[in-house]
Order: structure tokens, then sequence, then C-alpha cells
């Protein structure tokens, strides 16, 4: 039952690629740009862990989540900067230069959807 979900997990994976892509390279909207990309960085992030682990894990989300969560604090003390990093314009980019507790919030959003899904979806392949 879970390999049907996988599949359809690595689906979305690689549409919110896609869409993450076109947001990054053609979209000037600030609300896309920095909130609902947000959101569906975390679903992306989500999705491609339950296409690729072949169990699965129920507190997915959460893990992604804290792992959001860390990553948006990092900014906050400017982890790049403290370890000497800034001039690696990959590494900045990547990792990102700037805290917004609006991000966290949109990483939440992001899991909460995931996990609605993942619900939905399970329901749906044992009917």
């Amino acid at each position: 039952m879970y390999k049907k979900l996988r599949k359809i997990y690595a689906v979305v994976f690689v549409l919110l690629l896609l869409i993450e892509i076109y947001i990054a390279a053609f979209v000037t909207n600030i609300f896309v740009r920095s909130y609902l990309g947000d959101v569906f960085i975390t679903l992306l992030i989500c999705c491609f862990l339950a296409a690729v682990i072949p169990k699965r894990i129920r507190p997915l989300p959460i893990y992604v989540f804290i792992f959001s969560a860390v990553v948006e604090l990092c900014q906050y003390f400017d982890v790049v900067k403290l370890l000497g990093l800034e001039d690696f314009k990959f590494i900045s980019v990547w990792f990102g230069r700037y805290f917004s507790f609006y991000d966290i919030i949109c990483y939440a959003a992001g899991c909460i959807l995931f996990f609605l899904i993942d619900l939905i979806g399970k329901k749906i392949i044992e009917s």
C-alpha cells in the first residue's frame, strides 16, 4: 500500500520542484516568493523524503519542521557569516542570510499541509 503512496509523493515532489524553480526564476510577486514558496519548500522536502524512505514515518512533517526552524534560527544568528562563508554565493543563497519569523509560520503551514495530504492519501489508498 505504501509503495503506491511513495510513487505519488515522487510525482508531487517533481511537480513542486518545477513550481519552485519557476517561482525562483520568473515570479516577482512578494507574497508568492516570500510566503507561498516557503510553504511549498517544506511540502517539497516532505514529499521527497516520503518518496525515498521505504517505510512510512508518521512524524515526518514534525522532523522537517524542526529542520526548517533550525535553519531559520541559524539565519537569525547569521551562521554563514560566523563561519566565514559569506563570500561563497552558493552557500549564502542555499542556506539563506535573513531571518523571518513569518518563514517559520510558512514552514509550519507546509508541514501541516503535508500531514493532511498524507492522511487523505492513506485513506484513499486503503479504500
